[in-house]
């Protein structure tokens, strides 16, 4: 298992109260928000889907076997693991990873509504603490043009995220309505979900000490 620590809070994996299960830099970024020191650890989790497997069904099994997969390392840490699959009409769209997969993603999803299946797992090995939820967000897309799509394809260049867009930048653009209850899961980790995770797992990011 590779190791990266936080570029704002350093922290050795060994030494972490704290540990986010996950290679992302939109999620670490959002992490960071709760101002709470954390370290970061890859995975290492095999993400092909089952046969037949839902969006939400996949995106809740990743998620738990990141988080468990680091804590099995780190017993003592709260570990966070998450994922996102997104869902049009019950079929999985993932990360393109090339312009022409992610030209096909918008060009299928243009005038729809897609729900991004945002799933939160968070597990301490040594108290036994374990949990998971999903935080599904409703995102209907514009009736976009080749033109539109491609201009915002080549400007923003969001081959790393799932269904090819990033709400957080141009990526709006592409969007009529986006409908959810934690605001910063459609970015890729749902941070009212995470805050209450944590304090239950015994972490206040509202605590001087971090104890809740």
């Amino acid at each position: 298992m590779s190791t990266t620590p936080d570029l704002l809070n350093p922290v050795p994996p060994e030494q972490a109260r704290l540990i986010l299960g996950s290679t992302s830099r939109y999620r670490r970024e959002l992490l960071q928000r709760l101002h709470l020191p954390f370290a970061v650890c890859a995975p290492e989790v095999d993400e092909t889907p089952m046969p037949g497997e839902p969006p939400a069904a996949l995106a809740r099994r990743l998620a738990l076997a990141k988080a468990r997969a680091v804590a099995a390392r780190f017993p003592q840490a709260l570990v966070i693991g998450s994922d996102q699959v997104a869902d049009l009409d019950g079929q999985p769209i993932g990360k393109p990873g090339t312009h022409e997969k992610a030209v096909a993603q918008l060009s299928a999803m243009r005038g729809r509504t897609v729900v991004f299946q945002t799933a939160l797992a968070v597990v301490c090995q040594s108290s036994g603490y374990e949990a998971q939820d999903l935080a599904p967000v409703s995102v209907r897309f514009r009736s976009l043009s080749d033109a539109e799509i491609e201009h915002y394809l080549r400007t923003e260049q969001p081959y790393d995220c799932a269904g090819s867009a990033k709400s957080e930048g141009l990526g709006i653009a592409l969007l009529d309505a986006i409908d959810s209850d934690d605001p910063t899961a459609l970015i890729g980790l749902p941070l009212i979900r995470v805050a209450r995770m944590l304090r239950e797992g015994g972490l206040n990011a509202l605590s001087a000490a971090g104890a809740a």
